[in-house]
C-alpha cells in the first residue's frame, strides 16, 4: 500500500469511526490488520507481529484457520438466520448446547446463547434474581463482584466490574452491586495471623455478605483467573472456601468464564483446576476462537429446573435477537472440534509451562515486581522498587511504553498500568514463546533504563 493510501484510510478511519476505549490522542497512527495466520498477524503495510493477546484473549485456535469460514459459510448457504424465541429453534444451536453439556461442569447442561461477554453477564445476573424470585425470595437482588474484576461495559457489567476507569464519565452505576478485595497475592493486605492470602479474600467474601444480608445477595461472581484487571491468579485454597460461603449463604456463584473458558488455561474451563463447580458459568471468547461473536451461559440444573416450572405469567422475559444465531452456533460447533482434535487443551498447559518459565527469567531485572500466570495467560507486573512494591509515577507511563517498545520490535498485547499481558493464541510455537520473552526483556530494559 503507498503512503497516500495509507494516509487516506487512517483519514477515514479517524473521521467515520468510534473505537472501544475512544480518545483521539491515542488514535492518531492506528495499525490496521489486514492478515492472520496462527500466532501471527500482519498490518497493513506489511509489518509481522505475534498476536501476544490472541485478539482480545479469543482467537485460541489462531488466525486464518479456513475450517471455521468454511462452517460459517455452509451454514449461511443452508440458513444464514432464524428467531431462537420460545417455539423457534436450529440445529447448529441444538446440537451446540448439547456439546456444552458434556464438556461443561457436571451440574451445568443446559445453556441460553448471547452475541458476546457483557451480555452474557448480563444474562446472568438477570437470572440469579430471577431464579430467587421464583423461590419465593425476591429481596435477594445484589451481586458481589471484586475490585480488578472485568465482566464487561454494559451498564450492569459495568457496575460489577471492578476498574474504576470505566465508570469515571458512566455514572451513577447500577445499584446493588457490591466490591470486594481479590486474592491478589502481590498486593493482598488484610489477612489476620496465621490466615492465608487465599482464605482471607474468601472471608472478605463473607464478611460482605454478612453485611449486606444474606436475604439480600442474590450472586457472587468471579473471574477463576482476572483477566483484564492484570492476570490475577488466585491461591488454590481460595475457590473452593468460596464454593462454601457461597453454599452456606443461599448466595449463587457465577463463575466469568468469558476469558478463561475453552482451554485458556490449560482445562477446559478454569475452576475444574480447584474441583469447584460453580451454579451459573458465562462463556464468550473462545467458543468460536473470535471468528463470529457468540456467547452465553450455562447454568445449573437446579436453577433450568426452576426456570421450567413457573407458571406462564411468570416467565423468563429476557431475549437476544441473536441469541442461538445458526452461523454462530456453527462456527463454534467446528471450532470445538478443532480445539479437541488438535489436542489444544493440554498444548496450553505445556506452552503456559514455558510461556511462564521463560518470563521468571526477566527477575533479573530490577523493575520487574513480580511474575505470574496459568495456563497461556501471564503477565509482567513492573515496580519503580521491588523492595517496597511501589508503582511507577504514573505521568510516566512506563507500562504503555514497553507495550509500544515490544510492539516495535513485532510483538503486539496490552497492558494495564505497569502490568503486561499476554495470551498468545493456543496454537502459538515454542520459538514464538521463546520469541515474547525475548521482546519483553529488550523492551524493559530499553524504556527503564535511567528511570529512577
Amino acid at each position: 500500500m503507498t503512503e497516500s493510501n495509507l494516509l487516506e484510510l487512517t483519514r477515514e478511519d479517524q473521521q467515520y469511526l468510534i473505537h472501544p476505549l475512544y480518545h483521539p490522542d491515542e488514535h492518531i497512527e492506528p495499525l490496521i490488520w489486514v492478515k492472520g495466520k496462527g500466532a501471527l498477524m500482519w498490518d497493513v503495510e506489511g509489518r509481522e507481529y505475534i498476536d501476544g493477546l490472541s485478539g482480545l484473549w479469543n482467537v485460541n485456535v489462531g488466525h486464518g484457520r479456513e475450517e471455521l469460514a468454511e462452517a460459517a459459510a455452509e451454514q449461511m448457504k443452508a440458513l444464514a438466520y432464524c428467531s431462537s424465541y420460545t417455539g423457534s429453534s436450529n440445529i447448529s444451536a441444538i446440537k451446540l448446547a448439547s456439546r456444552l453439556s458434556q464438556l461443561a461442569y457436571p451440574h451445568l447442561n443446559t445453556t441460553f446463547f448471547t452475541s458476546g461477554g457483557a451480555e452474557s453477564n448480563e444474562s446472568a445476573f438477570k437470572t440469579a434474581r430471577f431464579y430467587w424470585k421464583a423461590k419465593g425470595r425476591p429481596d435477594k437482588i445484589k451481586i458481589i463482584s471484586r475490585f480488578y474484576g472485568y465482566h464487561g461495559v454494559t451498564m450492569a457489567a459495568m457496575s460489577a466490574t471492578g476498574m474504576a476507569p470505566y465508570w469515571k464519565m458512566f455514572e451513577p452505576r447500577v445499584p446493588n452491586f457490591v466490591h470486594i478485595p481479590p486474592p491478589y497475592p502481590y498486593r493482598f493486605e488484610g489477612a489476620k495471623a496465621g490466615e492465608s492470602i487465599g482464605l482471607a479474600a474468601a472471608r472478605a467474601l463473607e464478611d460482605a455478605i454478612i453485611q449486606e444480608g444474606p436475604e439480600t445477595v442474590a450472586a457472587f461472581i468471579a473471574e477463576p483467573v482476572q483477566g483484564a484487571g492484570g492476570v490475577i491468579v488466585p491461591p488454590d485454597d481460595y475457590f473452593p472456601k468460596v464454593r462454601e460461603i457461597c453454599s452456606k449463604y443461599d448466595v449463587l456463584f457465577i463463575a466469568d468464564e468469558v476469558i478463561t473458558g475453552f482451554g485458556r488455561t490449560g482445562s477446559w474451563f478454569a475452576l475444574s483446576r480447584w474441583g469447584v463447580e460453580p451454579d451459573i458459568m458465562a462463556f464468550a471468547k473462545g467458543v468460536t476462537s473470535g471468528y463470529i461473536p457468540l456467547g452465553g451461559i450455562i447454568v445449573s440444573d437446579e436453577i433450568r429446573d426452576t426456570l421450567r416450572n413457573v407458571s406462564l405469567e411468570n416467565r423468563w422475559m429476557h431475549a437476544y435477537t441473536y441469541s442461538g444465531h445458526p452461523t454462530c452456533c456453527a462456527v463454534a460447533l467446528k471450532n470445538l472440534e478443532i480445539i479437541e482434535s488438535e489436542g489444544l487443551v493440554e498444548r496450553s498447559a505445556q506452552m503456559g509451562k514455558r510461556l511462564l518459565e521463560g518470563l521468571q527469567t526477566l527477575y533479573n531485572l530490577e523493575a520487574v515486581g513480580d511474575v505470574r500466570g496459568l495456563g497461556l495467560m501471564a503477565a509482567i507486573e513492573l515496580t519503580a522498587d521491588r523492595s517496597t512494591k511501589a508503582t511507577f509515577d504514573p505521568t510516566l507511563k512506563v507500562g504503555d511504553r514497553i507495550r509500544k517498545e515490544m510492539q516495535n520490535h513485532g510483538l503486539y498485547t496490552r497492558a494495564r498500568g505497569d502490568v503486561i499481558m499476554f495470551a498468545p493464541p493456543l496454537v502459538v510455537t515454542e520459538s514464538q514463546i521463546d520469541r515474547i520473552v525475548e521482546v519483553a526483556r529488550e523492551a524493559i530494559q530499553v524504556v527503564t533504563m535511567g528511570i529512577s
